[in-house]
C-alpha cells in the first residue's frame, strides 16, 4: 500500500514473487562470505519518492551531512513493484542498505528472520514517546529465539494514512440518505435504500485473496479477534459468526456487486469514478485522481470518517524505517532514521506528499494548521478528516509472514458461504479448522 498504496497507484504493476523462503536460500548459498559494503556512507532506500519528491531528500540529505563532516548518505530509490525481491536478496547477500523503508508486513518479515536490529533498548523511551504510541506499537512484534520470548522494535514509524470515506452525495440525496453511513450497521441499511431508489450499489469491497484486506480489518473492527497469542484462529466465536454472516448476507440479498468474489480493490475505484457505487473507502490524495479521471464524480463527491464496527476502531497505514542488523554502523543509521522521522521533517513532507506525520507534536501541528485554512478544498477536507482520526486509529491487522495464508483461508471460505456452498457456521469452522492446519505445520 503505498501512499501508502495510492501513491504508486498508477505506476503499480503486478510481478511474480518468489517465494522468500526460496530468495534467502539460494542467495545465501550464492553470495555467503560476501564482503560487507566498505564505504563510509549510510545506504538508504525509499519505496517509489522519486521523481516527486527528490528535491524535498536533496534538501533533507543535504542538511544531515551538514551536521557532521562523517554523515555521508547515499540514497537510493526503489520501485515499489521490486522493494521486497530486492530487500530480501540484499538481506541474504549480506549487502542490505543501513535504512531502508518498508511497510510493518515487509519489515516484520525480515524480522523474524532476525534481519532487523531491534530497536527496543536502542532508542531511548523519552525519543519513543515523541511518536504516537499506537503507531510505534505496529513495529513491534514478540520475537521468540530457542524459546526466549521478547518484544522486538523492528523499525521506527514513518508517514501514515488513514481511510475515509469518499461519498456520492447525489446518489445519496436521490436515496433520500441524510448523511454518509459510520457504522457496518448503517452501511448495511444505506445500502438497501441506495439499491431500490437508484438501482446502484452503495460500495465494493474485495473478496479475493491476496488483494486488499480491507475485509479482515473489518472482522476486527466488528471485534473479531483473528488469532491467539500462540497464533491460533480465534475468529470461530459469536462474533466471528455475525461478522461472517454480515458479508453473507449482503451479497445473497445482491446488495453488492457479483465481482466482488473475482475483481480487486482496482475495480472498486473504476465503479466509483463511473456513478455506479455510492462510497468508496480509500485515502485522502486519491480525490486527486479522481479530479483526473472523473471530474464530473469528483464534484459531486465530499468526505467523511472511516467506516468502522462497535469497535470504533480505525485503520492505519504505516510507512517505516528499519536497520538492518548486519550494518556496520547501526549508531549512525539509527541517527539518520530519528533524523528523518523527527517532527520538523515529518511536517515537511507531510505537507509535500499529503500524508500524515507520526509523531505526537506534528499531528497536533498539521491538524492546527489545516484548522487555520480559511478557503478549504475538497483535498484540504479529506485531509482533516484523516488527521483527526489517527489517534483513534492502530494497525489493525498485526504483521505476520503467513498474513497472506490467514486472509487466502477466510476469504476463501466466505466466499463458500456467499455462494451457498457452506453454511455460515460451516464455513468459520472450517476456516478455523484449516487455520489451525497451517500453523501446526
Amino acid at each position: 500500500m503505498h501512499y501508502l498504496n495510492n501513491l504508486a497507484m498508477k505506476k503499480i504493476t503486478k510481478v511474480k514473487v518468489l517465494s522468500i523462503s526460496t530468495i534467502f536460500i539460494l542467495l545465501s548459498l550464492i553470495t555467503n562470505g560476501c564482503a560487507k559494503r566498505s564505504d563510509n556512507k549510510i545506504a538508504f532506500w525509499t519505496m517509489q519518492l522519486k521523481p516527486d519528491f527528490t528535491e524535498y531528500f536533496n534538501e533533507l540529505i543535504s542538511n544531515f551531512e551538514a551536521r557532521d563532516t562523517n554523515n555521508k548518505i547515499n540514497w537510493i530509490d526503489v520501485p515499489w513493484s521490486g522493494m521486497k525481491n530486492r530487500i530480501f536478496a540484499a538481506v541474504a547477500s549480506g549487502n542490505a542498505p543501513d535504512v531502508v523503508n518498508l511497510n510493518p508486513n515487509f519489515a516484520s518479515q525480515l524480522a523474524q528472520r532476525q534481519a532487523l536490529l531491534n530497536l527496543e533498548e536502542r532508542v531511548p523511551t523519552k525519543i519513543k514517546k515523541e511518536y504516537l504510541d499506537n503507531i510505534w506499537q505496529g513495529n513491534v512484534i514478540k520475537l521468540c529465539i530457542e524459546e526466549i520470548c521478547q518484544n522486538s522494535t523492528f523499525a521506527i514509524p514513518w508517514y501514515l494514512t488513514t481511510r475515509i470515506t469518499i461519498y456520492n452525495q447525489d446518489l445519496l440525496q436521490k436515496a433520500k440518505i441524510k448523511k454518509p453511513p459510520q457504522t457496518y450497521q448503517e452501511l448495511a441499511e444505506i445500502a438497501i435504500k441506495i439499491k431500490q431508489e437508484t438501482g446502484k450499489y452503495a460500495f465494493f469491497i474485495t473478496f479475493v485473496s491476496g488483494d486488499s484486506t480491507e475485509v479482515l480489518e473489518s472482522l476486527v473492527q466488528m471485534g473479531v479477534q483473528l488469532v491467539d497469542e500462540d497464533g491460533k484462529a480465534a475468529f470461530n466465536t459469536p462474533a466471528g459468526i455475525a461478522a461472517f454472516r454480515y458479508w453473507v448476507d449482503l451479497y445473497q440479498k445482491e446488495l453488492l456487486p457479483r465481482e466482488v468474489l473475482t475483481q480487486g480493490h482496482r475495480y472498486g475505484i473504476e465503479l466509483y469514478q463511473a456513478g455506479e457505487t455510492a462510497i468508496l473507502a480509500s485515502g485522502p490524495e486519491f480525490l486527486e485522481s479522481i479530479a483526473i479521471s472523473a471530474p464530473t464524480i469528483a464534484k459531486r463527491s465530499a468526505v467523511a470518517p472511516q467506516i468502522t464496527g462497535e469497535t470504533g476502531l480505525k485503520n492505519v497505514a504505516v510507512m517505516n524505517l528499519a536497520i538492518p542488523r548486519d550494518t556496520d554502523k547501526p549508531d549512525k543509521a539509527i541517527e539518520f532514521a530519528l533524523y528523518v522521522t523527527n517532527t520538523e521533517n515529518q511536517l515537511a513532507f507531510a505537507r509535500a506528499a499529503k500524508v500524515l506525520p507520526s509523531t505526537v507534536a506534528g499531528i497536533d501541528r498539521y491538524l492546527e494548521e489545516l484548522n487555520r485554512q480559511t478557503e478549504t478544498s475538497s483535498l484540504q477536507a479529506a485531509m482533516k478528516v484523516s488527521a483527526s482520526q489517527i489517534k483513534q486509529a492502530r494497525v489493525l491487522i498485526q504483521p505476520r509472514k503467513d498474513l497472506n495464508l490467514l486472509q487466502k483461508t477466510i476469504y476463501e471460505n466466505l466466499q463458500s458461504a456467499m455462494l451457498q456452498e457452506k453454511t455460515v457456521e460451516q464455513a468459520i469452522e472450517d476456516a478455523a479448522s484449516e487455520w489451525n492446519q497451517i500453523t501446526s505445520k
